[in-house]
């Protein structure tokens, strides 16, 4: 006949091994608290040297740079580089020291999550540089792009220059996520196709409503060899000396009035080129 269990024997079993892992994971515990406030401490004074010295050497000047352009000033919140690069050193040092930590507990699905965070800290290292550089070519980009317009006399030139800015802007941000390690195909055939949609509708409607302003800068380059200041012409019935020729329009001084013509008139018209001044009227 099979005997009953001793029923206080396997309670006492139980709570003697619940004891003994208790006495044997204190000291573990102790330990990895130790190791973790002593990663804290040299994180803090790995962040303070860190920043001194990116001070001193003037990485904040590309701060600067970057709080110049709109996008970044209309968060209200001044980059400063040295500062971003020490937090992040603090962290990475931390992350080193917790998972040094883990390890002591032996607990294995937290070692593993710590070090798949520390692992990526590189990565956002990489995305943020790229990401920083893209916002300073794309902003170059814009400004170019406003100050030719400016000198070809093209309205809407700012708008161009934003579009610009942010059709870059958001390609880097596109390949800084994929430094990450994330899936940006969707993401990028989905913003091509829309970026392709745009600029078909918005060539199609710039082209129609500037292609005056347009044939006056081709204009441009026919007439600067043909025609020039102080000339005395004859064009659409208005006779006078040449004051000024840009590439866009011409200024015609006649005796009592100042007469500003699109330069495509030199084309569409029949001019008659005198040989000096005297022979105006």
């Amino acid at each position: 006949m099979n005997s009953i269990p001793n029923l206080q024997e396997i309670l006492i079993n139980i709570v003697t091994g619940l004891i003994g892992q208790l006495v044997s994971f204190v000291p573990r515990l102790v330990s990895s608290v130790i190791i973790l406030l002593v990663g804290i401490i040299v994180a803090k004074l790995a962040k303070k040297v860190v920043q001194l010295i990116l001070t001193k050497v003037g990485l904040d000047r590309i701060g600067e740079k970057l709080n110049e352009i709109d996008l970044v000033r209309s968060l209200d919140r001044p980059i400063k580089i040295s500062a971003v690069i020490a937090q992040i050193l603090f962290f990475f040092i931390v992350l080193i020291f917790a998972t040094a930590a883990t390890e002591m507990l032996r607990v294995a699905a937290l070692t593993d999550l710590i070090a798949g965070v520390t692992r990526l800290i590189p990565k956002l290292i990489v995305a943020g540089i790229i990401t920083v550089v893209g916002l300073l070519i794309a902003d170059s980009l814009k400004k170019l792009v406003i100050s030719l317009c400016q000198s070809f006399n093209i309205k809407g030139g700012r708008m161009l220059g934003t579009l610009v800015f942010f059709f870059l802007f958001v390609i880097t941000l596109i390949n800084a996520l994929g430094q990450t390690g994330l899936n940006t195909e969707l993401l990028e055939s989905s913003f091509m196709l829309l970026v392709g949609g745009t600029i078909f509708a918005f060539a199609i409607g710039y082209g129609i409503a500037s292609r005056d302003v347009l044939a006056n800068i081709l204009s441009s380059f026919y007439s600067k060899n043909r025609y020039q200041t102080g000339q005395v012409i004859q064009v659409d019935g208005v006779k006078g000396m040449i004051m000024q020729l840009d590439t866009t329009s011409i200024t015609l001084r006649t005796q009592d009035t100042i007469t500003v013509l699109p330069l495509q008139t030199l084309q569409t018209r029949n001019v008659i080129i005198y040989e000096s001044a005297a022979e105006t009227v």
